[in-house]
């Protein structure tokens, strides 16, 4: 009673529904990557823009608020989703790619345990610690 919770014990997921959000993750990679093979998008701008979302880690730098609010900047849905909304108003073939890629990153990510990060440091995430002590 009366104890303090931390990442690890409030606001990570567990069981079932943490193998669902992996599951999502993974599912809006494949998807995104088969969306963006039917696309025939260039698979050179796929593999440049990849993993631009991680340069969010240089935040860090900073100290793990200022890493945890780039990190999660980079990593939640709301940009790329809008960024994609945006490019089937404007009809715009690279706004749609660029936003294709930055959805497969997040899905892979997520897929892999990578979770939105808590400012307590980058283990801490809403899918569970990651690293060394793993949950």
């Amino acid at each position: 009673m009366g104890e303090t919770a931390t990442p690890d014990q409030a606001g990570a997921v567990s069981g079932g529904v943490r193998i669902l959000l992996r599951l999502e993750g993974l599912t809006l990679f494949a998807g995104m990557v088969l969306l963006y093979a039917v696309w025939e998008g260039s698979w050179w701008l796929f593999a440049i823009l990849f993993l631009a979302p991680d340069l969010s880690f240089a935040a860090y730098l900073l100290g793990p608020r200022a890493g945890a609010i780039a990190y999660n900047a980079a990593h939640s849905y709301m940009a790329p989703v809008a960024l994609m909304t945006a490019g089937f108003a404007a009809g715009s073939p690279l706004v749609l790619s660029v936003a294709m890629i930055w959805l497969a990153h997040i899905g892979i990510d997520r897929a892999l345990g990578y979770g939105l990060k808590y400012d307590a440091g980058f283990t801490f995430t809403h899918l569970g610690r990651i690293g060394r002590g793993e949950s």
